[in-house]
């Protein structure tokens, strides 16, 4: 140091303390083993919503496949019967809901190796594709049906339809109970594709 000159050095620790005030970025990823149990955890869950939705779907077919009611006033020549194989509506409801009650007792198989195997791919997406044409065909045909029920229920003046479930009132409780528990089938095929297709993203 020259005379007269006043040099002061700074330490490199006080140009790093200037930045202390900025906080590091951190990235935060999930480890492979929590990503597997958070995959497996949404495969046990998938398996127990296919067992509900095939009790409500057989539980539809059943319902529908039994509606039958005979009047007790009748005739030697006329008698008064509803079932749900008069009308073609219903009896497209029951083959739907036997088909989409097919599926989902062989999708079991598939849910289990998702548990088994949490992060493969191939099952999940055969699943999420399945269960949209599951979803399809059990909306159609509840639907259909819940129009059906809707005149007989209230009729139609314009189209000289009559309500019958003041005479019919079994029949109608049935072909009722079958749509709604159809319905719950539907809302448990949209919970299944929300979940594979979590599944998915998260892959």
């Amino acid at each position: 140091m020259k005379s007269g000159d006043a040099t002061i050095e700074v330490p490199a620790e006080s140009s790093r303390a200037a930045e202390k005030g900025k906080a590091p970025l951190i990235a935060v990823t999930a480890t492979p083993h929590e990503n597997r149990k958070y995959k497996k955890g949404i495969a046990i869950f998938d398996f127990i919503l296919r067992i509900g939705a095939i009790v409500c779907i057989l539980a539809a077919a059943a319902a529908m496949g039994t509606s039958d009611e005979t009047l007790p006033f009748f005739t030697q020549f006329f008698q008064f019967e509803a079932s749900y194989d008069d009308l073609p509506t219903f009896q497209f409801f029951l083959i739907a809901m036997a088909l989409s009650g097919a599926y989902l007792v062989l999708s079991l198989p598939f849910s289990i190796v998702t548990i088994i195997r949490p992060l493969a791919v191939a099952p999940r997406l055969l699943l999420l594709i399945l269960d949209t044409v599951a979803l399809t065909l059990t909306t159609a045909a509840g639907a259909a049906a819940a129009a059906i029920v809707y005149l007989a229920h209230n009729g139609n003046p314009n189209t000289n339809w009559l309500a019958i479930c003041q005479q019919f009132g079994n029949f109608c409780q049935q072909v009722s109970g079958a749509v709604v528990a159809c319905f719950v089938g539907v809302l448990i095929f949209v919970l299944l594709i929300l979940l594979s297709a979590l599944a998915l993203k998260r892959h």
